[in-house]
């Protein structure tokens, strides 16, 4: 019988231990800092009824859906009627709809949940993976964009990124911007998809992709023409500084390119000038911290068709995509019901972060301050006999007790053995309960880092013992 393959499934991974530890140490700290903003956690099943996601992602975002044949009989017609959930934001217009009854005129939530994508696997992006959301239900005001932002910010604050960029701009610019370049509103879905695109297929590539969708060249050039004003004219990252002033509603009043340029090429169109209006607020909003590192993007898109309004994107330089994303989605929850329902949100792609960390060694460095722990347990306790099993099991529950892990070597064996083992996981100290420690009521700790060795009574063991 030939040998089975024991990889995982393409664009799946298993997780080590190690990797676990990692994961469990970032996504702690996401979730305190969510809780400390006073969001409440949700969990939502990992599959959902197909008609609940087809048609809120887009045409293709809908391609990438993993969906579920019919079961028994069914399963004949190779029809599908479940699917695995694409992401957490259309589960939660579900639940909000389904529940908003119940639930709080204003509604904040995180949830720390996996997603499936269809998507072909590469670096830092694989078909399984988890996202990190949080959401504010209820409430059109900037001040719910402020609050996202501040909590995506404090994550990676939190976690040690040193330089990042949270990218803004608004979907009504975009749409003024559409306009004003002679694209028909029917097409605006298929510009906005092919113009998040940019950063991956470059300029020619988005150039390809409007000739494909049956976009005008004239609508491309008009746009692609004030990217490259942008860009050429306002390089470095728009940072906020305690000195900045914005005079409402002066949309000229920021001594910035871009801003400057979107006002001058959406004319006269309404929704964009209040869009410009809106991003100036949440900038205002913003404005007293002094770790904000914040830059309007106008070639932002967010390819999900669901966005009605600001949205985000965080960068941490060209050596991967983007760490997060999200925006505000006024009107995915009235696709569920009758009433429209304001909602904004921000993703965290936890994936992502941990790519970055690894390779930048920030784990490294949290390990050596002993702010991760990266071995199974402090202390292992050995086996001298197996006369003496009874009392080592209960000497680590003594040792747990007073707030140690503790391992316990499986059989009776050579100490060198145990030791061995005790060295190849990465305990700090041995515990040997041999004849004369039981005699005399004590035990004998070996450090292995330092090769120090002492014999300690058992009663000063909390005291004592240096771990």
């Amino acid at each position: 019988m030939a040998q089975q393959n024991t990889n995982p499934a393409r664009g799946m991974r298993d997780f080590l231990p190690a990797d676990v530890r990692r994961r469990e140490y970032v996504i702690g700290i996401i979730k305190d800092v969510y809780q400390k903003y006073g969001f409440e956690p949700l969990e939502t099943p990992a599959v959902e009824n197909l008609e609940t996601l087809l048609g809120k992602y887009g045409e293709e975002g809908n391609q990438l859906i993993f969906k579920i044949l019919k079961r028994g009989e069914g399963e004949k017609t190779g029809e599908a009627d479940l699917a695995l959930r694409y992401d957490l934001t259309v589960p939660l217009a579900r639940v909000v709809a389904n529940y908003k009854n119940e639930l709080p005129k204003f509604f904040k939530r995180y949830q720390i949940q996996p997603v499936w994508r269809a998507d072909r696997p590469a670096r830092g992006r694989f078909r399984e993976f988890y996202q990190c959301d949080v959401d504010s239900i209820g409430s059109k005001s900037m001040i719910v964009e402020a609050e996202l932002i501040s909590a995506v910010s404090d994550v990676l604050n939190r976690l040690r990124f040193d330089s990042f960029v949270i990218k803004i701009n608004h979907r009504k610019i975009l749409a003024a911007l559409l306009d004003e370049a002679g694209v028909e509103r029917d097409k605006h879905i298929d510009a906005l998809t092919a113009l998040d695109k940019l950063d991956k297929i470059g300029i020619e590539g988005v150039k390809k992709e409007f000739e494909v969708r049956g976009l005008s060249e004239t609508a491309f050039e008009s746009i692609s023409g004030l990217f490259s004003r942008i860009e050429e004219h306002s390089r470095g990252n728009y940072h906020i500084k305690e000195s900045s002033h914005v005079r409402q509603p002066d949309l000229i009043a920021w001594n910035d390119f871009s801003f400057k340029e979107v006002n001058r090429m959406i004319g006269e169109n309404e929704e964009g000038k209040k869009a410009l209006v809106e991003l100036q607020m949440l900038l205002q909003l913003l404005n007293k911290s002094n770790h904000w590192k914040l830059q309007f993007s106008p070639n932002l898109a967010r390819g999900l068709s669901y966005y009605t309004g600001a949205i985000f994107e965080i960068s941490v330089g060209k050596e991967i995509g983007s760490l997060g994303a999200g925006g505000r989605y006024d009107g995915l929850i009235g696709m569920f019901g009758k009433e429209e329902i304001p909602a904004c949100g921000f993703s965290l792609g936890l994936e992502r972060i941990l790519v970055v960390m690894n390779e930048r060694g920030m784990f490294q460095e949290l390990e050596e301050k002993g702010l991760l722990k990266a071995k199974p347990a402090d202390v292992l306790v050995t086996i001298w006999n197996e006369e003496t099993i009874a009392d080592s099991l209960e000497l680590a529950n003594d040792l747990r007790a007073q707030g140690l892990r503790v391992a316990v070597y499986p059989e009776a064996d050579k100490l060198g053995k145990q030791f061995k083992y005790a060295s190849s996981i990465g305990v700090s100290a041995v515990a040997i309960l041999g004849d004369d420690e039981r005699v005399n009521n004590s035990v004998t700790i070996k450090y292995l880092e330092t090769g120090e060795q002492e014999t300690i009574l058992r009663e000063r063991l909390s005291t004592e013992l240096k771990i």
